[in-house]
């Protein structure tokens, strides 16, 4: 995980840090822990833009904005809206998200979604396509500013 921060210190736009107060509130506030991955990020920076400074295809949100997806997709906090544990993570250049699914973890892990808006909530829409925060960025970093998994989705006929 290192590497992948110092990547994103030297190329790419992050925020601050967030204060260990700001991760404490955080957790407070969403019911769950940040996975050591999403810990390492936002102890190191607050969010980020990606690979431009403005109209970045990668926006990884700051603490305060990250919401349920169905709050920010349905604008609805039901569950007819969509998931109560899937988190908008990162914003993705064509008003679609990455999301953080908190109701499922691997080595202590959880997975990241495609919140493409258009298929939302469905999960065959919204199929995993990280097993982790550093392996969503790590993919993000050497994806020059593609959402690096639609390939491998259209391949498998999704």
């Amino acid at each position: 995980m290192t590497e992948l921060l110092d990547a994103v210190a030297a190329r790419h736009f992050p925020h601050p840090p967030a204060t260990a107060a700001a991760v404490d509130a955080f957790e407070h506030r969403m019911g769950w822990r940040l996975d050591p991955d999403l810990r390492a990020f936002y102890t190191r920076f607050d969010g980020a833009r990606l690979f431009r400074d403005s109209n970045a295809p990668y926006y990884i949100l700051p603490l305060a904005e990250v919401r349920r997806a169905r709050v920010i997709m349905s604008q609805s906090d039901t569950d007819a809206a969509g998931p109560s544990d899937w988190y908008a993570l990162c914003q993705l250049q064509d008003s679609n998200y990455v999301l953080l699914d908190v109701g499922q973890q691997t080595l202590g892990r959880h997975p990241l979604r495609d919140g493409y808006r258009e298929g939302f909530p469905d999960p065959y829409y919204c199929p995993v396509i990280a097993n982790s925060f550093a392996e969503f960025l790590a993919g993000a970093l050497a994806s020059t500013g593609r959402s690096y998994w639609l390939k491998t989705l259209e391949e498998q006929g999704q």
